[in-house]
């Protein structure tokens, strides 16, 4: 775990260039979600031993905080000033809207989110794909038939006998591995890699803070490990970037390494203070883990739900 170690642009370069030559899904279409097939699928299903399930996703906010200048917005549309009719039938209905890619709900990057040198993934020109009604490539919708496989949660602040990193943290190769050892497991092509920073815990016994000054993540470098693993799905707790950048002139290193260079899905701002626990006390980190973004075509990402069933 480190707190600084930044890289130069043209480290950062150099680092990009690496991971589009080596990363499974950096030439294809769907990036890394072709390294699940169905053989993996089956043997993710052999997780499952009890039959609980576990939401990894946290309650959508409403109201406005330090993180969250432009909440989600929720309203009951009928009945009208929701007073139902006093006999025969009626109905409640609501409205809601959503920033998708902001600091606290739990969200699904499409491979259309990251734009860098004018490009997304695979060099699709990004004039070509964006208009305001959405994007024509690279959308939520090949994810449309839902990212089922093996999860594996590695839990970093664990390591270390914290309940959280602080803000500034940075997630290195060393941890990941370090962490698979002491969980006594070991990350493997296909896998959705969830890693644990404690960003939820610490807001719910802090409170908010603006996320966007400070976070923890993961370091730039540590996107090697996933690439040698061929791993499928990255997720976190917190935005997987950390906050300050560790990159001159780059806010987002991590979602450029792997969205654009390695076509790599992104899940942000999950919650992991439900599971953990459990997988603590059973000593076991795996999980079948089922993931279903919403059915929006032309959409950059989607507000998700993922699933642990162990």
């Amino acid at each position: 775990m480190r707190t600084s170690d930044e890289l130069s642009e043209a480290e950062f370069r150099s680092l990009h260039r690496h991971l589009r030559a080596v990363a499974p899904g950096a030439s294809t279409p769907r990036g890394s979600l072709d390294t699940i097939t169905e053989e993996q699928v089956l043997a993710a299903v052999a997780e499952v031993r009890s039959g609980r399930t576990i939401s990894l996703a946290a309650p959508v906010e409403i109201r406005t905080e330090p993180d969250d200048a432009d909440p989600a917005e929720h309203r009951l549309t009928a009945p009208p000033d929701g007073k139902p009719a006093p006999s025969g039938l009626d109905f409640a209905r609501d409205r809601f809207a959503m920033n998708v890619h902001g600091d606290v709900d739990s969200h699904l990057d499409a491979l259309c989110h990251v734009i860098y040198d004018g490009t997304l993934h695979g060099g699709i020109p990004a004039t070509d794909a964006l208009s305001p009604d959405g994007s024509s490539a690279l959308s939520v919708e090949l994810a449309r038939d839902g990212i089922v496989g093996r999860g594996v949660l590695l839990d970093i602040p664990r390591l270390y006998g914290l309940s959280w990193l602080e803000p500034g943290a940075n997630v290195t190769c060393d941890d990941l591995i370090a962490a698979e050892a002491r969980q006594g497991i070991r990350v493997r092509r296909g896998d959705i890699v969830l890693v644990r920073v404690g960003h939820r815990r610490r807001r719910e016994e802090l409170g908010p803070w603006d996320v966007a000054r400070a976070r923890a993540g993961l370091h730039p470098t540590a996107l090697e490990f996933l690439a040698s693993r061929q791993v499928a799905v990255l997720g976190s707790d917190g935005n997987n970037d950390t906050a300050p950048s560790t990159v001159q002139g780059v806010a987002f290193p991590v979602h450029v390494l792997a969205v654009h260079a390695m076509g790599m899905h992104l899940l942000d701002y999950l919650r992991f203070e439900d599971l953990a626990p459990i997988c603590a006390r059973e000593g076991r980190w795996t999980f079948l883990c089922v993931i279903a973004p919403l059915r929006l075509p032309e959409a950059t990402g989607s507000p998700v739900n993922p699933l642990a069933i162990l």
